[in-house]
């Protein structure tokens, strides 16, 4: 049985950082993967796909320039999925060639098969062709990740029915889509093909999206959405879906109401992929969504050797987060020292438009009772939003009235998921609203932004001093 330092299952953001982390620690690492190519569910299926089929759109749409020439304005007439598709793959093959000379040049190991316990320390890897093996960690890193949340109720048949995996796999554009589901998997789809000028509804139960986000943000989301005619139905359910006999898709919802469309996207959850894993065999076991309980600050599972990073341990599941809980799990497990992380990390979502945010929302701030003062730039309000064309856009910054430091930062718009990294670098080096006031941004940028919200905040706060 061939013994390892640390086994990472899993090659996804948290596992390949993982996996990295404990091989430049001078350590013997095997990876595995069940996928036919390294990566996981960010590379395939989740996060650059995701990005990717935006981006495409965006830029074959010509989107972004329609300020200018009008919401008819288009760079392709006709486009199609295969147009999408071909700029993915490009992307796919990228992303994958720069992790495989990753492991190679870290001389990370790495197979292909499936992995089960057979003890704490002991793991079967299962290939496709029905040969196994055994192999031996000291330590066992989790990063298997999650899939899409299918019940049985939804008759998916990958073309007319769709999760997001076969999403990115359909032949044809639909001319209606419905999207079951408005959480960020949801929203980033449904905003996505609108932006094809393709119909869009969204279906939620819940009367809100998005709501660890700020609300002023949300509701100005909400009017984009709604501005270029995309249908949301929240506080409705889907209580039926039947595929027609003409090819499409008739949704009965709670109320009464009926929808027919050409697709359905159902987005609703996902699952923590541990089903494969035999976790009883290590002593482990998965809460109802497939999800593992860790310590928040090592990783560690209930098991004292075996960890857990990345959307497996839920929220915030982002895979900015991921690698560095991979990499803080990776150094706990071979005995290096940890620092603790930052407190504050931004939070992306790639929908059209993007929004970012970091630190406290409004609402939070108001339910911990901070004194408190906003400050709002509007994109149309720069110089560089009016050369780009921009008539939206807002970045907003929340300051304590006490110690005048900066609690939160939310920003909705074009560039904001790059944006946000200003504000947090100063939430967490404790700045105040005089760092916005008196330091120089270039001219013309969207990051002049910030200077004009936190003039806007420090002429509401007046001169107070900070304790």
């Amino acid at each position: 049985m061939n013994q390892y330092d640390l086994i990472v299952v899993g090659s996804g953001p948290a596992g390949r950082r993982g996996a990295i982390q404990a091989a430049k620690l001078g350590k013997k690492v095997l990876v595995i993967e069940q996928g036919k190519r390294v990566g996981g569910v960010s590379v395939h299926t989740g996060t650059i796909p995701s990005k990717t089929l935006r981006e495409t759109a965006l830029n074959l749409t010509g989107w972004r320039e329609r300020g200018f020439y009008g919401r008819s304005y288009r760079v392709k007439q006709e486009i199609s999925a295969e147009d999408l598709r071909r700029r993915l793959i490009i992307t796919l093959n990228h992303e994958v060639e720069v992790l495989e000379h990753q492991f190679a040049r870290n001389r990370v190991q790495h197979i292909r098969g499936r992995a089960s316990f057979v003890g704490p320390t002991t793991l079967e890897i299962s290939k496709d062709d029905d040969e196994s093996m055994l192999v031996s960690g000291t330590s066992i890193l989790l990063a298997v990740g999650t899939k899409p949340f299918r019940p049985d109720y939804m008759p998916f048949d990958g073309r007319t029915v769709v999760d997001s995996d076969e999403l990115l796999d359909i032949r044809e554009l639909p001319r209606s889509l419905v999207v079951i589901g408005a959480g960020v998997i949801g929203i980033e789809y449904a905003t996505i093909f609108s932006a094809l000028d393709i119909q869009v509804t969204v279906i939620d139960p819940k009367t809100t999206m998005l709501d660890f986000i700020d609300r002023e943000i949300v509701e100005d989301f909400t009017y984009q959405l709604r501005d270029r005619a995309m249908k949301l139905n929240l506080g409705q359910k889907a209580e039926k879906v039947e595929r027609l006999d003409n090819g499409k898709v008739l949704l009965t919802l709670d109320n009464g109401r009926k929808i027919t469309t050409e697709m359905v996207l159902f987005a609703a959850g996902r699952m923590g992929a541990t089903d494969a894993l035999n976790l009883p065999a290590a002593g482990l076991e998965a809460d109802a969504r497939g999800r593992l309980k860790v310590n928040p600050e090592t990783f560690q599972t209930t098991v004292p050797n075996i960890y857990a990073a990345g959307d497996v341990v839920g929220f915030p599941s982002l895979a900015s987060t991921s690698m560095e809980q991979g990499r803080v799990a990776a150094r706990v497990a071979v005995g290096a020292i940890a620092k603790e992380p930052q407190k504050y990390f931004p939070y992306g979502i790639y929908a059209v438009p993007e929004i970012s945010t970091c630190g406290l929302s409004e609402e939070e701030v108001k339910e911990r009772g901070i004194p408190y003062e906003c400050g709002i730039a509007r994109f149309r309000e720069t110089s560089r939003g009016h050369i780009m064309g921009l008539d939206s856009g807002l970045l907003k910054m929340i300051f304590s009235l006490r110690t005048r430091r900066l609690l939160g930062v939310h920003i909705i718009g074009e560039g904001a998921t790059e944006l946000v990294h200003i504000g947090q670098a100063v939430l967490n080096l404790k700045g105040t609203v005089e760092y916005f006031v008196e330091n120089t941004f270039n001219y013309p940028t969207l990051a002049e932004a910030y200077k004009i919200a936190g003039l806007d905040a420090w002429n509401r706060m007046g001169e107070i001093k900070a304790e």
